[in-house]
């Protein structure tokens, strides 16, 4: 599974911002997506999971409220939309996919930038 993360930009605070994650591969419906985070200077952290039905949903507690996450089998694509932004929401954000009964996520996706200004 190849995944490449899109959408992020500069947003003034309370602004929105919509993610996407394509993804490639036939089997993409099998797994379970993620989206993480990396501020500069923090470890990356979690932000939010979908199992592979999206009948199962988490959220880190830090967005919950705020952020939504879904997927679309047809068409290969999770998306991470983002309200009520905040400065603490400035990171890179990648998303994960991970494969059935696995613990730890296998791919990675390349980052998108995701910038809140005061």
């Amino acid at each position: 599974v190849q995944l490449q993360a899109s959408g992020g930009g500069l947003v003034q605070a309370g602004g929105s911002l919509r993610l996407s994650c394509a993804a490639s591969g036939r089997t993409f419906s099998r797994y379970s997506m993620g989206w993480f985070r990396q501020a500069p200077g923090k470890e990356r952290e979690f932000v939010a999971r979908i199992s592979w039905s999206g009948s199962s949903i988490y959220y880190a507690n830090s967005v919950k409220g705020r952020f939504t996450i879904s997927r679309d089998n047809a068409e290969n694509t999770v998306v991470l939309q983002m309200n009520s932004l905040k400065p603490e929401d400035t990171a890179v954000y990648y998303c994960a996919a991970r494969a059935p009964d696995d613990v730890e996520y296998d791919y990675w996706g390349r980052g998108t930038l995701v910038t809140v200004s005061s």
